[in-house]
């Protein structure tokens, strides 16, 4: 069992501020997230798009935004459950305990659902025999590279996931095949452009267009079909990773007893985020109250505003005094130190 404060399920932007927030008040927390990598749809859908209203960066990338958090979140040392979905919600009057698919049980005093969009799913070729291969050689997400190391490996897929993923799997992979239904690409010009070099030096296969069409192998995926400019054509594989991007779903946390409204958590925005259910709280996209609007940087003042109040239910006894970090600067739980910068006050004689 994993002991924390508080438990957050979602990985993206909001999610991994709030650790930010919950580390100034001395909070420990551990993140669940359905993904393979911290970052939500920032890391997995479009990295290389990019935002324009972040404060203070006139334009940064999804994925370097990400990374940016990741750095700003390393001194409280926050751990993961990747690659997991939240399933199971036990509420007791101290605690929350969260369990999920794969049976990983996490223990919190609070509960932080900033799951985006709600947990999402992949989305799945139409073919017949699809669920005979999960986990057999057919995978949706990569979260252990070395699983394909000396493999053949079929990506299929037009987006920056599939091209990253190609790019980063052909230095480990013994082939690497990339299908996609069109001739263009929807990933970054970057991208299809180190595509078009691996192509060129042989290292990876590029097959426009083409399409999936069924999956052979007597209990392990072994080759595909495809019909690639209308003709059809079999390739041996070991595995066939489509990447068609995800799905979002709301489906688990209705039966945890929230208030649901639109497909959104509704909280109660003059009691900080929390839910109908006393400590338990959603930030991010996945909630709704009045005036609530869906943008990056609303989350990261729901999750501060969030933060100071789960610190009042944590420690009813304590009177926490807001401090700047300008002043306080940061002490992280790994033993490193931030101090504050003195400022030079200059007279007028």
């Amino acid at each position: 069992m994993i002991n924390t404060d508080i438990i957050i399920i979602g990985a993206g932007p909001t999610g991994l501020f709030a650790v930010f927030e919950a580390g100034l008040l001395g909070m420990r927390c551990h993140l669940i997230d359905s993904l393979g990598k911290p970052g939500g749809q920032c890391s997995e859908i479009y990295p290389k798009k990019p935002i324009y209203d972040i404060p203070a960066h006139p334009e940064i990338l999804a994925g370097d935004l990400v990374n940016n958090l990741l750095e700003q979140i390393k001194p409280f040392s926050p751990t993961y459950t990747l690659g997991e979905t939240a399933e199971k919600l036990l509420k007791e009057k101290e605690s929350i305990t969260i369990t999920t698919n794969k049976g990983t049980i996490v223990k919190g005093k609070i509960l932080v659902i900033a799951g985006g969009l709600g947990n999402f799913e992949p989305r799945k070729p139409n073919i017949e025999n699809i669920l005979k291969f999960e986990g057999k050689g057919l995978q949706y997400k990569i979260i252990n590279k070395e699983i394909f190391i000396d493999k053949n490996i079929i990506i299929a897929g037009g987006g920056d996931s599939a091209l990253d993923w190609t790019i980063e799997l052909s230095k480990v992979a013994k082939k690497v095949t990339l299908i996609h239904r069109r001739n263009e690409f929807r990933g970054a010009v970057e991208s299809v452009n180190k595509i078009q070099k691996l192509k060129d030096k042989g290292v990876v296969d590029v097959l426009t267009p083409t399409t999936l069409t069924k999956i052979n192998g007597l209990e392990y995926v072994e080759s595909v079909d495809l019909k690639y400019n209308e003709s059809p054509i079999n390739i041996k594989t070991d595995f066939i990773i489509p990447l068609y991007g995800l799905v979002p779903k709301m489906d688990i946390f209705k039966h945890w007893g929230l208030n649901i409204e639109k497909n959104a958590i509704l909280v109660d925005n003059s009691k900080d985020y929390m839910t109908n259910i006393k400590g338990i709280y959603a930030i991010g996209d996945i909630n709704t109250y009045p005036g609530k609007l869906k943008l990056i940087l609303s989350g990261f003042h729901e999750a501060a505003i969030m933060c100071h109040s789960a610190y009042r239910l944590i420690n009813p006894e304590k009177r926490n005094v807001l401090k700047y970090t300008t002043i306080s600067g940061i002490k992280g739980f790994d033993g490193s130190v931030k101090a504050a910068k003195k400022v030079q006050i200059n007279t007028i004689k």
